[in-house]
């Protein structure tokens, strides 16, 4: 994703730290008050971050802390009810979702980090999680 104008950068981790199809990395972000959960995961296509809330119910998607994928690593998949969401757009593939997709964070990756760069959201001091 492309960074916005005048945006702040916040470090979220290493790039080589996320293996295509592996384990994400969880943080927390603030919006209007409001403490949400998200994570970032490589994919076939690059790096994506959405917030942690299943479009079905408003449950974490994670099986374990920072299992995102299906089994093949090719969809990121609801723990809870098996919604299945493509992880470069977070659009609904299958399942209870019923065609509403994650909320994608804008990021990019750059000299070797991955950073949140969304206006919407910023991420409180020492509240990311390294991976398990």
């Amino acid at each position: 994703m492309s960074q916005p104008e005048n945006s702040i950068r916040t470090y979220l981790c290493a790039a080589d730290s996320l293996r295509r199809g592996g384990l994400g990395l969880r943080f927390e972000v603030h919006a209007g008050g409001e403490v949400l959960p998200a994570f970032v995961v490589r994919h076939m296509q690059g790096v994506s971050a959405f917030i942690n809330r299943c479009a079905h119910r408003d449950l974490e998607l994670d099986w374990s802390p920072g299992e995102f994928f299906d089994l093949e690593s090719k969809w990121l998949i609801c723990a809870t009810h098996g919604a299945h969401y493509d992880p470069n757009t977070g659009d609904c593939q299958s399942g209870p979702c019923n065609g509403a997709g994650l909320t994608a964070l804008s990021i990019i990756e750059e000299a070797g980090g991955i950073y949140l760069v969304d206006p919407r959201y910023h991420t409180p001091p020492n509240r990311i999680e390294a991976n398990p």
